[in-house]
């Protein structure tokens, strides 16, 4: 799958929750991209050297056009949310590897910013012909991505604070939920997905997690963002592997988390 470094035009942005932006791009990054996958951002103020990576969100093939959804977390994400339609903004992508489409009954689960990957999931699922069930993991009730969720899946909410849905964890609203799953997907903090791994494990259940690291170069050169696995590498004899290049999708008991 190649990948393209290229100026995209900023389609429509906005504000969809506190500190949250949607970002359509018209880019051809859109041609081979799909669910699971990202793009590096790279900032116009040229003292920021390295590009952000953002998931990605939608795929519009017809219209040649991605979305991002992102919070806003320093000068570079900040940038990014003042841009408006019409502004160019140089991307590179799509990057990694995405999530399969499989399972009857799987169960997609995001929590904060490991929502936004899971709609075009969820998505693909539902045309595959599965019953899709949805986890989403927010701080409190500004429950972004939630309707158009609604629109492919069986949403159950958990919050931090209690405001909406289950108040706890992903993996509480899973249980009280009762969802009997044949695949798990999952996107967010790591602590999330460690519990997720030990829940999959326990019940026998296929697990696929996107891990989310702070990546460098994007592109598997600069070993910025290894993580630790559960098997060796043939050539180096370690450990280790690259999120951005042979991630960020792994199969949970492929990595240590």
């Amino acid at each position: 799958m190649s990948k393209v470094k290229e100026l995209a035009e900023i389609i429509s942005q906005e504000s969809i929750a506190p500190g949250i932006y949607s970002m359509w791009l018209k880019t051809k990054a859109a041609d081979e991209a799909v669910r699971g996958q990202f793009v590096s951002l790279y900032c116009n103020e040229h003292s920021r050297v390295l590009p952000r990576p953002i998931s990605i969100c939608e795929i519009d093939k017809e219209r040649g056009a991605l979305r991002l959804v992102y919070r806003v977390v320093g000068d570079g994400t900040e940038e990014f949310s003042k841009m408006t339609q019409g502004d160019k903004i140089e991307i590179l992508g799509p990057l990694g590897n995405g999530f399969t489409v499989e399972g009857k009954n799987p169960v997609v689960i995001g929590g904060g910013i490991g929502v936004p990957p899971m709609l075009q999931l969820a998505r693909d699922l539902k045309n595959s012909g599965a019953a899709v069930s949805a986890v989403m993991g927010y701080r409190d009730s500004n429950l972004f991505l939630k309707e158009e969720l609604d629109q492919v899946s069986n949403v159950y909410v958990a919050t931090d604070d209690g405001s909406v849905g289950c108040h706890g964890t992903v993996i509480d609203a899973l249980k009280e939920a009762d969802i009997q799953a044949d695949v798990i997907f999952a996107c967010g903090p790591k602590p999330m997905l460690r519990a997720l791994k030990a829940y999959a494990m326990e019940n026998d259940i296929k697990c696929y997690v996107s891990m989310e690291e702070r990546m460098a170069c994007g592109v598997g050169a600069c070993l910025g963002c290894v993580c630790q696995t559960t098997g060796v590498d043939d050539h180096s004899k370690v450990h280790n592997t690259r999120v951005c290049k042979d991630g960020p999708v792994f199969l949970a008991q492929e990595v240590e988390l």
